[in-house]
């Protein structure tokens, strides 16, 4: 039995395949199209999840979409005409696109496949529930899932048990706490769907002065219900403008233009807007526990991107456990898509756990070399991955930054040790270094810690064998320790930890051991290997060029080490390109 999930048309597109009962491949489209965000079909995401599965489109029993395409045109069509004429932007905007290819999406989707199967739909938070909660440890849990919007639903929560979902309480667009982080990211000037972990980076460095003003833009009650004040938003009529001039004026200040220097004033309100997202939150899942008397949680949608609120609803709760899979957003709808068809649909039992994030293409040391040949590349290959290891974590050690590409891709928008950026997280400079020479972004944003799982609990406030494999949590750096981590340790004096094993993510266990050997510290930086503007790396070449256009001081690509590069890099000119790729991202969006 093989079900074929596919997310597009609104964010990341991305396609996942499910072969009786286990995930074969998972992939967003950016990584192989290479434009960020990208949200067309993914024909190419599609291609690859046939190919490492060996098969072909007539052999998927199953195709199933991410959301109910009608009921979604249903809400776009009455919140258009509720506002006209305000909406008239974005009736033009919208709605030719409808007629023409989503309202039947049915056709569209089998002539970009070139077939003639029927097609599944899947309502959107329902995908969200089961991208998380079907291929969780737990046999029951709560489950909350939250986001701009689905179709109606921006915010909903029930119960899982063995294969089947229970929606039971739900908040209806355009009250929306995904949409109220969106707003807050706008008016800071950064990029929505893309720039709203800058919010939560920026929010430690200020302070909670505009949280009462928050509390006029959004009414919380008790329980985590909501509504927002819509005077001060302009989404429900406008395709340029989330927060309304009365925002503005709220808030004394016009919206900060994109580029321009960031002032106490903006750090204040992203830590108030942080908090107030943070709040809903947290008293939700603190109704959620105690109305459904369940100790695990999973937590599915854009919102379950929000590492720190994450953390706050785990700590200040009385759940136990949680589970957060690695593509919380829209792409992971894909995944969960495929498994409510297998399991929930079809009452095929659960025998999977989604345990890491690896589900992307992978390479041989053949293909490897061959690369780095046609790419003129200078490269030692080593025969023993001790060797390999031990010079890898010899080159950390002495400040230098490293690509490391091994293994299958990530699947989500975190590099989790196959396509990652490694560094010593002890040098007190390493995270101006790599902001400055490889990532070319904004100062205050901080790096993530990968730390042995064993070791976990010594330097992080969490319980000894505790899972956080998916850096989607935030516990806090014990004080002792932030001078032994100084580079991963957030203004807030917290990490966004990833805790590894040998079982789960292999190679890159090992190169932390060695490091730990070598150093006495079982943690090193982990950072997405790309630059800004620009989708994680997907091949050899994509990591050669990389290299070769940054700071990075030396790339390692399965057994090879590549540290030549042809000529100097340009730090200046890979700024401007890395602002640029930033700025096509959105019109690919």
């Amino acid at each position: 039995m093989i079900v074929l999930g596919l997310s597009c048309y609104y964010h990341d597109g991305g396609a996942a395949l499910v072969r009786d009962g286990q995930l074969v491949a998972a992939a967003e489209e950016e990584r192989f199209n290479r434009k960020k965000h990208f949200s067309g079909f993914p024909k190419l995401a599609v291609e690859y999840c046939l190919k490492e599965a060996g098969i072909t489109l007539a052999d998927v029993d199953h195709i199933c979409f991410y959301e109910k395409p009608l009921v979604k045109f249903n809400r776009i069509l009455e919140t258009i005409l509720a506002c006209w004429p305000k909406s008239y932007s974005t009736w033009m905007a919208s709605i030719p696109v409808w007629l023409t290819q989503k309202l039947n999406l049915s056709k569209t989707i089998q002539e970009e496949l070139n077939t003639d199967k029927d097609i599944l739909f899947c309502d959107h938070h329902l995908s969200h529930a089961a991208s998380a909660f079907l291929v969780s440890p737990f046999e029951e849990a709560a489950i909350i899932t939250a986001d701009g919007v689905g179709e109606w639903t921006t915010t909903a929560w029930g119960t899982g048990r063995g294969t089947e979902l229970d929606f039971t309480h739900e908040i209806r667009f355009p009250h929306s706490v995904g949409l109220l982080f969106s707003a807050i990211t706008a008016y800071l000037g950064f990029r929505v769907n893309d720039a709203e972990w800058k919010v939560m980076g920026l929010a430690p460095y200020g302070k909670p002065t505009y949280v009462e003003k928050f509390h006029e833009v959004v009414d919380i009650r008790d329980d985590g219900s909501f509504r927002l004040n819509m005077k001060y938003f302009d989404f429900t009529h406008s395709t340029s403008r989330t927060c309304s001039r009365e925002w503005e004026t709220l808030l004394g200040r016009p919206q900060r233009p994109a580029e321009t220097e960031l002032d106490d004033f903006h750090r204040d309100i992203a830590h108030s807007g942080q908090k107030i997202v943070e709040e809903i939150m947290v008293k939700m899942a603190d109704h959620v526990q105690k109305t459904t008397g369940q100790k695990n949680l999973c937590i599915a949608g854009g919102v379950g991107l929000n590492c720190v609120a994450n953390w706050r609803m785990f700590q200040e709760t009385a759940f136990e456990d949680i589970y957060i899979q690695p593509a919380a957003g829209d792409s992971g709808g894909a995944l969960g898509a495929a498994f409510y068809v297998y399991n929930t649909v079809l009452k095929n039992p659960r025998e999977f756990v989604m345990r890491h994030g690896y589900w992307g293409p992978s390479f041989t040391d053949e293909e490897v070399m061959a690369t780095l040949k046609n790419l003129n590349a200078k490269f030692e290959r080593f025969d023993t991955e001790e060797a390999l290891l031990d010079r890898t974590a010899e080159m950390i050690e002495n400040g230098q930054v490293i690509g490391w590409f091994q293994g299958r891709l990530e699947f989500g928008p975190r590099a989790l040790g196959n396509r990652s950026l490694v560094a010593d997280a002890r040098n007190p400079k390493m995270k101006d270094i790599i902001n400055a020479k490889v990532k070319f972004r904004e100062a205050f944003r901080p790096f993530a810690p990968s730390v042995l799982k064993e070791h976990a609990h010594e330097y992080f406030e969490m319980r000894e064998n505790f899972d956080a494999p998916f850096m989607l949590l935030v516990p806090k750096v014990r004080e002792e320790k932030h001078a032994i981590l100084p580079a991963i340790t957030h203004a807030d004096g917290t990490g966004r930890v990833q805790t590894v094993t040998d079982e789960d993510n292999g190679r890159y266990y090992r190169l932390i051991k060695a490091f730990y050997k070598r150093t006495g510290v079982p943690v090193v930086i982990n950072t997405s290997f790309n630059v800004r503007g620009e989708p994680i790396v997907c091949t050899p070449e994509d990591a050669y060029n990389t290299f070769v256009n940054t700071g990075i001081d030396a790339t390692v690509i399965g057994n090879c080490i590549v540290t030549e590069k042809p000529g100097a890099v340009d730090f200046a000119a890979g700024m401007k390109r890395s602002v640029e790729l930033e700025s096509t991202s959105l019109m690919n969006t």
